[in-house]
């Protein structure tokens, strides 16, 4: 196959306030703030940029599964169940708000996590081959 599409660059998440979220952002998960006016801020963190869009009340990035289920859109990885076990340490003393770790039948461990507006991530213990290989990392 011959991909035209590189990589995901930018993804855009929802927020009602961009001063406190963006500070949250920083404090707690480690981003890097880059540019922030009153609409949005952009953070770079986990080899990405966030943007923070301030919305309306209500919103979120999150959907809801044929079952009913509430679903995160992205999936933070981390390298190896260590790592993961104490991302979610860490984030529990941080106070952030996480789910337990499960395993969901597929390889590795994951746990979730909300932002100060409900958004819904993921954290998997189990990086990309592809990522681990272009940037040496071995387990």
């Amino acid at each position: 196959m011959n991909e035209k599409l590189l990589r995901v660059g930018t993804t855009y998440i929802p927020v009602t306030n961009v001063e406190l979220t963006s500070e949250w952002y920083v404090s707690k998960l480690g981003a890097e703030l880059s540019y922030k006016d009153d609409d949005k801020a952009i953070l770079n963190f986990a080899n990405q940029s966030i943007f923070l869009v301030k919305s309306k009340e209500n919103q979120s990035s999150n959907f809801y599964d044929i079952y009913g289920e509430e679903h995160f859109s992205m999936t933070f990885e981390v390298n190896g169940l260590n790592a993961l076990e104490a991302v979610h340490e860490d984030f529990i003393d941080k106070e952030i708000k996480v789910g337990e770790i499960e395993n969901r039948g597929h390889a590795g461990r994951n746990f979730v996590f909300y932002d100060l507006d409900g958004n819904k991530f993921d954290v998997w213990s189990e990086l990309s081959p592809i990522f681990k290989e272009k940037y040496l990392i071995s387990q």
